[in-house]
């Protein structure tokens, strides 16, 4: 039985929380390995829950907090609970890692920051500038839930209770010596639909047009192994005629997270996958 208190832990730009009922119809039933090599905020990860997995994503940051909570949550909670919803405390915790003493940061005080961060930051959204450094604002809300620990608890017993396997490292590398029995959900840094709405600031590495063929040639790779895999990805005609060998869907998302208010509401995306959908419904 799932348990509902595992669920993201943090805000994530692309997260798939509310696209989770329309996905579902996509996702393969079945006793499979579960890779996620850009899982991000987990959405669709959490609500699978497999019991066999491997999680990725090359931001350090987001994956030693995943790590933090599987090993020390209790210690982590603590942290957070210490925390204000302060402009000035903000900017502080926000400049630390600028400076050569973050270096010698406790893994779990960097968790920590990394959770209080996204709490309190402007609209939830992560961004680092060239340098690597997170830059976004402080949010001045109200009441911020900064330490939600029955989500962390839940989520920590969750990682430990079954076989999670958590990187930090280039996609291609965690799905090299993938099995026939596995399946793949791909949620890359989207291509964008605008030159304007461009956001590629999760990492200090960009995912442009190179990376998004290369991806395909991956997922061609995963394809040719008969290896089950579904992406999603911004509905551009660069993606469309990219994917068009394969199965496409068009599904609606509703984007809260941007910088700019105007570019948030209801955009569409694809879902792309190489099987047919009856055979497992």
């Amino acid at each position: 039985m799932k348990n509902k208190l595992v669920q993201p832990f943090v805000k994530w730009v692309g997260g798939k929380r509310q696209l989770i009922k329309e996905m579902s119809k996509y996702i393969p039933e079945g006793n499979y390995k579960y890779y996620e090599p850009f899982v991000g905020g987990g959405a669709i990860f959490f609500e699978l829950q497999p019991k066999n997995a491997i999680i990725n994503d090359y931001n350090s940051e987001l994956i030693n907090t995943y790590n933090v909570i599987k090993n020390n949550v209790e210690e982590l909670i603590g942290y957070l609970k210490t925390y204000p919803n302060d402009e000035e405390f903000y900017y502080e915790m926000r400049e630390s890692d600028r400076k050569k003493e973050y270096e010698n940061w406790p893994e779990t005080k960097k968790a920590s920051r990394f959770i209080y961060l996204n709490k309190t930051c402007y609209n939830g959204l992560y961004r680092v500038n060239q340098a690597g450094y997170f830059n976004t604002p402080f949010g001045r809300y109200k009441n911020p839930n900064i330490v939600n620990d029955a989500v962390l608890k839940a989520v920590s017993e969750f990682l430990n209770g079954n076989n999670i396997v958590i990187k930090s490292d280039d996609y291609k590398e965690v799905l090299k010596g993938i099995k026939k029995n596995s399946f793949v959900y791909l949620d890359p840094p989207y291509d964008p639909i605008s030159h304007s709405s461009n956001f590629t600031g999760y990492t200090t590495g960009g995912f442009g047009k190179d990376q998004q063929i290369e991806l395909k040639e991956v997922c061609d790779e995963l394809n040719k192994n008969k290896i089950k895999f579904l992406l999603s990805n911004s509905n551009t005609e660069f993606i469309r005629n990219l994917y068009d060998d394969y199965n496409i869907e068009i599904v609606n998302a509703n984007r809260l997270i941007n910088s700019a208010a105007s570019k948030r509401g209801e955009v569409e995306e694809v879902l792309v996958r190489n099987y047919d959908i009856n055979i497992y419904k």
